[in-house]
């Protein structure tokens, strides 16, 4: 390409040159030439029948690792259960679960990989745009594709891989359905009953989390949080973890003026003194971020925000009530008791609709 004074030499799809005046419209002949295809190379299995029905083999050991590896999953959370005392064998169900399911999801993939690349047809083709329609025709050729499609991956025809490729995929999705199935059980009891109901009551020492020392009012400084369970709760020798989660409860200190009560719980706090649930009413993540400054409490699964001066009051986020109150007060050697246990169920919202 050159320029001059004149004007400018503009070359061409066919390499032609035409010179235009500056300022003017770039003129180009018509259209690009179709360079057409490259030319199709054959892969081994297209020219190996050996190579090929090797493939297929491969292929088919792929879906029965991947259908094994789904019943392995199931299998694994009933031979490594959850021991509801031992928190550690958590870790050795989710290692196996999460083999099984993972290598379950990673044969099953490989191998429809596998059978798009090395068995199914791979001439290259060009296909013209169109306007999109309806019509009988249209439909016709739809059906006509879908066969010829059939006809080339080998769906209908490689019986022995589609059927490994169906129970891989029927087995795959049950490792989750016997998770969430036996998240329910018919025999419990109702949820918001068991959520009403904890280890808090008339009396019950507010002691430390985890140590279980018991806490003096003198000792809760203005600006400090504490983490409580109810006295009791670390001598349990069975339910220790179902009590803790619906019973555990944050402990802050306030300045007097800063509170907000209504008169009807003015008497539920002690000298500045407030406990609130630490389960948050969203999902039930616990909300233990305390910020001094603002009095309010973050729950760091959703964002959700309480404001401890006003009742843990909703002021952000998704959660759907304030944070159940527990009452308080001190016994005769100054130590925090409970008045009683909480008058609301705790935990998350959803609990408390209809038929729960």
């Amino acid at each position: 390409m050159a320029e001059d004074e004149q004007g400018a030499v503009v070359r061409t799809a066919h390499s032609s040159a035409r010179t235009v005046s500056p300022g003017s419209a770039i003129v180009t002949d018509d259209a690009f030439e179709n360079p057409g295809l490259p030319e199709h190379r054959d892969r081994v299995t297209d020219k190996d029948p050996t190579k090929e029905k090797a493939a297929e083999r491969v292929i088919v050991t792929l879906f029965v690792v991947s259908l094994l590896a789904s019943v392995f999953a199931i299998a694994a959370y009933f031979i490594w259960p959850i021991n509801r005392e031992d928190i550690t064998s958590v870790r050795w169900t989710t290692m196996f679960l999460g083999l099984g399911i993972a290598l379950a999801m990673l044969a099953i993939g490989l191998g429809t990989v596998a059978w798009a690349k090395y068995l199914m047809k791979d001439h290259e083709m060009v296909e013209m745009r169109h306007d999109v329609a309806g019509s009988p025709a249209t439909r016709r050729r739809a059906v006509e594709i879908f066969a010829q499609a059939n006809e080339e991956s080998g769906f209908g025809r490689r019986t022995l891989l589609r059927n490994t490729l169906i129970g891989a995929l029927v087995a795959l999705p049950l490792p989750g359905i016997v998770l969430l199935r036996d998240l329910y059980n018919g025999n419990n009891e109702n949820p918001v009953k068991l959520l009403k109901q904890t280890m808090w009551d008339k009396g019950v020492r507010l002691v430390h989390d985890p140590s279980g020392a018991p806490i003096k009012a003198s000792d809760v400084t203005i600006g400090s949080a504490f983490h409580v369970i109810p006295d009791g709760l670390v001598d349990l020798e069975h339910g220790m973890l179902e009590e803790k989660a619906k019973a555990v409860v944050l402990l802050m200190r306030l300045p007097q003026e800063d509170l907000k009560e209504r008169p009807e719980r003015a008497s539920w706090s002690y000298d500045g003194i407030v406990a609130y649930s630490k389960v948050c009413t969203h999902v039930g993540c616990p909300v233990a971020l305390y910020e001094r400054e603002t009095h309010h409490l973050l729950c760091p699964c959703h964002q959700s925000q309480f404001d401890v001066t006003e009742h843990c009051k909703v002021i952000f986020g998704p959660a759907g009530r304030p944070l159940p109150q527990l009452p308080i007060t001190v016994d005769d050697e100054g130590y925090l008791v409970a008045q009683s246990d909480f008058t609301e169920p705790v935990g998350p919202t959803f609990w408390e609709r209809p038929n729960a």
